[in-house]
C-alpha cells in the first residue's frame, strides 16, 4: 500500500472515530476545537457588513451551526495560488484548512499535505458538483479538496449580431453575413490552453479517459484528429474568422468597442471590459458545436478550479473537512461573488448572464485539465502546432505528418519539429 493510501486509510478511521464520539456524546456536552484556516487576503480584508473580512463571517456562522463545537479560529494569510509553496515550507505549522488552486495538487499530494475525501464527505461532493469540478479535485484515484470558484473560458458575444439559438453551432456563426469588415468569430487558436477544446469535442482524450492515467499518452493523432486538424485549417483560413495571438492582448476588446466583432472566447477576467465595449449587446455562452467532417461535436474548454483542502496533521479532522465542505458550498459561493466577484461554481438565484453561461459551460461544456506530470509535455508542442495553423504551415496536403508529429511530441515530451 503506498504512503497516499495509508494516509487515507488512517484518515478514514480518524474520522469515523471522530464522528463516533461525536453520536455517542450526550447532548450537553461541547468538544472545545481550535482550528487554523488560511485564505486569501482579500477574503480577510474589513468590507461594509464584514468588520473581520467575509472568511471570519463564513467561519463563525459554520461555529453557530455546530453547537455541539466550541470553535476558535485563527487566521493565517495564504493565497490559492501560493499554497503548494507556503504549506509544503511546514506542514505541521500549516493550516487546517487552506484555499488552493487545482492544478498544485500533484505537489500537494506527494508532499503528503492535503487530505483525501471518503465516505460521506466524499459522497457530498460528488453529489454537490458536476463531474468535471470533481475531476479538478482528483489525483490519482482520490479527491482531494472541495472546488468553489471556477477557472475557464467560454464565449462573448454581440446579441445585435448573433441570436441565442446561433451562437449553438460554430458553423451557423461562421456562415452568418454580418457585413463588410466585421469578424464573425474570434479565438486564441495558436494558444495551448485553447486548442484542444476542439479534439475534446470529438471525442479525443489526454492521459486517459479523465486525464489521470500519465502512460495513456494522447489519442488526438486518429481520423477524428485529423478531421479536426482540416476543420482548424478551414477555420483559420476563413475570412470571417481572427486569431488573438498571446502578444495581442486587447484586440477582441477594441474589435467589440468598434462593432466590427461578432463573439469571443475567453474566461470571466476580461467581463468588465468586454461588458463596457458591448454595452446592452453584451450577451454570454457555453461553448458550441461544430462539425468536423463526418464527426460532429461540442467544442469543451479545459476547466480548472479554486479549492479548499484539508491539512492531513489537523488534530480535529471531522470538523475541519466539515468546515472545508461548509465553505465551499453555495451560499458561501455567492457572498464571494457577490464581495469580490469571484465566479461560483452554482449561480443559481444569481440573476447574471455570465454566471448562467458559465454554470452551462461547467456542466455540459467543458473536461478538467489533467493534472498527471506527463502534461508538462503538452504545453510547448501544442502552442507551436496552433501558431504553424495560423501562420498556414499546417494545411491540407501535410496535415497528417504534422499531426503525428505534434502528438508523437506530446507523448516524448519532445518539441514540434
Amino acid at each position: 500500500m503506498n504512503a497516499k493510501k495509508m494516509m487515507a486509510c488512517v484518515l478514514s478511521a480518524s474520522m469515523a472515530a471522530g464522528l463516533m464520539g461525536a453520536v455517542t456524546s450526550s447532548a450537553d456536552e461541547v468538544r472545545d476545537v481550535t482550528l487554523t484556516v488560511w485564505g486569501p487576503q482579500e477574503d480577510q480584508e474589513p468590507r461594509e457588513g464584514y468588520d473581520e473580512g467575509i472568511l471570519a463571517s463564513m467561519c463563525e456562522s459554520f461555529n453557530e451551526a455546530h453547537p455541539e463545537w466550541n470553535i476558535t479560529f485563527k487566521y493565517g494569510v495564504c493565497g490559492e495560488d501560493v499554497a503548494k509553496d507556503e504549506v509544503t515550507k511546514d506542514v505541521d505549522a500549516a493550516g487546517d484548512v487552506y484555499m488552493f488552486a487545482n492544478d498544485q495538487l500533484p505537489v500537494l499530494v506527494g508532499a503528503g499535505a492535503i487530505a483525501e475525501l471518503g465516505g460521506t464527505n466524499l459522497e457530498t461532493v460528488q453529489s454537490s458538483y458536476s463531474e468535471s469540478m470533481v475531476n479538478t479535485v482528483t489525483y490519482e484515484e482520490g479527491v482531494f479538496g472541495v472546488p468553489y470558484a471556477y477557472n475557464g473560458w467560454f464565449m462573448f458575444y454581440d446579441k445585435s449580431k448573433f441570436t441565442e439559438e446561433e451562437v449553438k453551432d460554430l458553423d451557423v456563426m461562421m456562415a452568418k453575413d454580418l457585413g463588410e469588415d466585421v469578424t464573425n468569430v474570434m479565438f486564441c487558436l495558436g494558444n495551448n490552453w485553447y486548442i484542444p477544446a476542439f479534439y475534446y469535442g470529438v471525442g479525443g482524450t489526454l492521459f486517459g479517459e479523465d486525464g489521470t492515467d500519465g502512460t495513456a499518452g494522447c489519442d488526438f493523432d486518429d481520423e477524428k484528429g485529423l478531421a479536426v486538424t482540416n476543420y482548424l485549417i478551414d477555420l483559420a483560413a476563413n475570412p470571417k474568422f481572427a486569431n488573438q495571438s498571446n502578444e495581442e492582448a486587447g484586440k477582441a476588446i477594441t474589435a467589440f468597442e468598434e462593432g466590427k466583432l461578432g463573439a469571443f472566447f475567453t474566461g470571466s477576467w476580461d467581463r468588465e471590459a468586454i461588458e463596457a465595449a458591448l454595452g446592452e449587446n453584451f450577451a454570454c455562452a457555453a461553448c458550441p458545436s461544430f462539425k468536423a467532417g463526418d464527426y460532429e461535436g461540442t467544442m469543451k474548454s479545459f476547466a480548472g478550479s479554486k479549492a479548499i483542502g484539508v491539512n492531513p496533521t489537523c488534530t480535529d479532522m471531522d470538523v475541519a473537512v466539515a468546515l472545508a465542505i461548509y465553505l465551499g458550498n453555495a451560499d458561501c459561493q455567492a457572498v464571494r461573488y457577490q464581495e469580490r466577484g469571484v465566479v461560483p461554481l452554482d449561480s443559481e438565484g444569481l440573476d447574471d448572464v455570465m454566471l448562467t453561461a458559465i454554470t452551462d459551460t461547467v456542466n455540459n461544456t467543458s473536461v478538467a485539465q489533467p493534472l498527471v506530470q506527463e502534461m508538462n509535455n503538452w504545453w510547448s508542442p501544442a502552442e507551436a502546432f496552433g501558431k504553424a495553423i495560423v501562420a498556414g504551415e499546417v494545411n491540407h496536403d501535410n496535415a497528417q505528418e504534422k499531426l503525428s508529429t505534434f502528438i508523437g511530441n506530446v507523448v516524448s515530451g519532445a518539441e514540434l519539429e
